[in-house]
């Protein structure tokens, strides 16, 4: 019996020979060898200072991060590296956040060179890591590889998750300059702990090492590939320790809300296409908004006032302010104060009590006094149901309902809403302030100024359910097209990020809209 687990235990150990074997041993940068270099980054991190050597920089604003260049040593060992990389399943990565390719997690993948570079960086230069740190960093192996292509991005986010505490960026990239776009921009923040603007662009190098400290400060985005010719090839992953300590969320105030303003129906006459103030259509319009939670309803404004609109605002001086912070939006809202007359008149038509009355009608929602309760129609289910359970499939899709229920108190109806504009760059972002304070709304858009806006530019605007990524709704802006979505507690909704496309040929476009959220 010995002799026989003798034999069981020498086939182990060829095995795991062979395994060894098949490994290239990875050669880092003689800098990360070097005690005396080790000493002085970690000194400079501790001290939050600037500290520069060969290829090696460590620099702290406007958070730590450190850039190693020519990280690995042997040049045919990188182009080996790349080679296997490029062999491998990609997947499409798509939502509020970001759009790329990415591998499956490479900890036990078997090609020679992913091997030996993942033995490297989570065994001789995790220790060097964590020296400099000060910290013991587990051996957690947290590692995938993404490829960013034209138009592909990573908004703005901190990392943070729990045992994360520094991420690193390896560059595996043909030559790019910063104007292919595709590069790591790191936000100052403010007292909140909010970020607020990129202050350093890292352009992607071959070869190239970058590592940051994942905390509360550390925001970063991978700005919009513009490059249509290359890959921005990279593996990224986290080294995991103690997490740094997080000072609690900063809560953005609420919103505040409106009643309606007092305005009869002449207004509705004056704005609104004819059809739509028929009683025989409205009674229509709720029977289908009542099966599916949302409704598009095309030519909403009369053509000349839609028109006057449109040409106000692509043509008279609107004063437009960027609407922050970056983790959670960008894109510009109008002010008030200075709008043409047509357009503060169209705004005025939205917020009306008329206004209000009609949108009851074509939901079944109770947004004015004289809308029976729930319990005055017996033909009425007792709670008004949500969007969930969508597929998308257009501009408007149908709905499956789901039974939820809720206990409706009377209140006065109230609403809020901006005039948006949306160019190269806009977006909102799902986050979990919102996904605290969401609650049952009726949300309405109004676009203008988007004929010929493509659904690949970005720009529409996409339901979710909390915490799942399947979307169940999305909506593409469509000139004179109002679009109204009644949600519940468990639904959030973000505008997909407008890219480059948007704007690549002579004209630089950008379209406009009315976004109103009302409640019961």
């Amino acid at each position: 019996m010995a002799s026989k687990r003798r034999q069981g235990e020498s086939v182990k150990a060829e095995k795991k020979r062979q395994k060894k074997s098949c490994e290239e041993a990875a050669g880092l940068c003689s800098l990360v060898a070097d005690e005396q270099v080790r000493g002085a980054v970690k000194e400079a991190w501790s001290q939050r200072s600037h500290y520069s050597q060969g290829d090696l920089e460590l620099d702290c604003h406007p958070f730590p991060h450190c850039i190693i260049r020519n990280f690995l040593s042997s040049e045919s060992f990188v182009e080996n590296l790349q080679r296997e990389l490029l062999g491998l399943n990609f997947h499409e990565k798509s939502n509020d956040l970001y759009k790329f390719k990415q591998s499956d997690d490479l900890r036990k993948r078997t090609e020679p060179h992913i091997a030996g570079l993942r033995a490297a960086l989570f065994g001789s230069f995790r220790s060097w890591l964590g020296e400099v740190l000060g910290v013991e960093l587990e051996p957690t192996v947290d590692i995938s590889c993404a490829r960013y292509e034209y138009t592909d991005v990573l908004l703005c986010h901190d990392d943070e998750l729990e045992g994360r505490r520094v991420a690193f960026i390896l560059y595996l990239v043909p030559p790019w300059r910063s104007s292919d776009g595709g590069t790591l921009d790191l936000y100052t923040t403010d007292s909140n702990f909010q970020p607020q603007s990129v202050v350093k662009s890292l352009v992607p190098s071959l070869n190239t090492l970058v590592l940051f400290e994942v905390s509360p400060v550390s925001f970063h985005q991978v700005s919009e590939v513009l490059t249509q010719d290359k890959c921005r090839l990279s593996l990224s992953g986290w080294f995991h320790g103690p997490s740094l300590e997080r000072p609690p969320r900063h809560t953005e105030p609420p919103i505040p809300r409106s009643p309606h303003l007092p305005r009869d129906e002449t207004l509705l006459l004056e704005w609104i296409n004819p059809v739509y103030l028929d009683i025989s259509y409205q009674e229509q319009i709720q029977e289908e908004f009542e099966d599916s939670s949302e409704i598009q309803l095309k030519d909403f404004l009369k053509e000349e006032k839609f028109k006057e609109v449109s040409e106000a605002l692509r043509l008279t001086e609107v004063q437009w302010t960027k609407r922050c912070p970056p983790n959670k939006r960008c894109y510009e809202v109008a002010s008030l104060d200075a709008l043409p007359q047509c357009v503060s008149a169209c705004r005025e038509l939205l917020c009306s009590e008329s206004f209000f009355l009609l949108l009851s009608n074509f939901t079944g929602l109770r947004l004015h006094y004289l809308c029976p309760a729930d319990d005055d129609d017996e033909d009425k289910d007792e709670e008004k149901e949500g969007v969930q359970d969508v597929e998308a499939t257009g501009s408007s899709t149908e709905t499956a309902p789901a039974n939820t229920s809720r206990e409706k108190e009377l209140s006065t109806p109230v609403c809020h809403g901006e005039l948006r504009r949306w160019s190269h760059g806009g977006y909102t972002l799902l986050h979990d302030g919102e996904a605290v304070r969401a609650e049952y709304a009726l949300d309405l858009v109004l676009p203008f100024g988007c004929e010929n806006w493509q659904s690949e530019f970005g720009g529409f605007t996409c339901y979710v359910a909390n915490e799942e990524d399947e979307e169940l709704l999305t909506v593409y802006p469509e000139d004179n097209s109002l679009a109204l979505v009644y949600r519940d507690k468990e639904t959030l909704k973000f505008v997909k990020h407008v890219n480059h496309k948007s704007s690549s040929d002579s004209t630089c476009r950008a379209f406009y809209d009315f976004s109103f959220v009302y409640y019961e």
